[in-house]
């Protein structure tokens, strides 16, 4: 089977000027976080409004939010204009009914952090009700929450069987760097990548890394 080339995210932008960088260099996506109970990447949502008005047309915007209340979700996009929410934590399935409801237009991403054996029940029970599933190494379970930006790899055999289980794009995140990512594409094949902390240098986007993480992929 064929597959095409992922698509790449770029999370944890903090300027207007790290969302250029990363377009410039290749990515179809930016990730905005908001408010977080722990994690890299944090800005106010004022920041996050002016940086995905920033961007052209075509590129997707993601708020991540940890938010499990779908009135306050929706408050969030109306505030900060992205054109897709991230949902980081688990969310009731009456919520996303709310949000499309409400955020017409808005594409919807539910976080599954690959921790237990549960995670593929979980993403065909969500599934049907989002627009892509995005598999992380966070975990919900601890006393203070990990939502994302970990660095960490998870089990990349069962976020395949995610993958080939459900009908929905999977964006595939945690502990992605340069040196992986070819070996990430050839085991999960995603739709899209999602990085962070692995094409940055003392938390600042590396232009160095964005390159040799984009030629890996190619």
């Amino acid at each position: 089977m064929k597959y095409q080339k992922p698509r790449v995210k770029i999370c944890c932008i903090s300027s207007i000027e790290e969302a250029q960088t990363a377009i410039l260099f290749g990515a179809s996506a930016i990730g905005l976080v908001s408010e977080m109970p722990s994690g890299p990447g944090v800005i106010p949502e004022e920041l996050i409004r002016e940086i995905a008005q920033s961007v052209p047309v075509g590129i997707d915007t993601f708020l991540l939010t940890s938010k499990q209340n779908p009135e306050e979700v929706i408050a969030q996009q109306q505030k900060t204009r992205v054109n897709t929410i991230q949902l980081v934590d688990a969310f009731p399935i009456s919520g996303y009914t709310v949000l499309r409801q409400a955020l017409s237009g808005i594409r919807m991403v539910q976080v599954i952090h690959v921790v237990e054996n549960t995670s593929l029940q979980d993403a065909e029970a969500i599934a049907p009700y989002v627009d892509a599933i995005l598999l992380d190494s966070g975990n919900p379970s601890l006393t203070v929450k990990e939502l994302g930006g970990t660095g960490r790899i998870h089990d990349w055999s069962m976020s395949r069987r995610i993958r080939d289980s459900v009908d929905v794009p999977i964006y595939l995140a945690g502990g992605l760097k340069p040196e992986n990512v070819h070996n990430a594409i050839e085991q999960v094949h995603p739709y899209a990548l999602d990085v962070c902390s692995g094409v940055r240098t003392n938390g600042h986007l590396d232009k160095h890394k964005l390159e040799a993480f984009f030629s890996h992929i190619k």
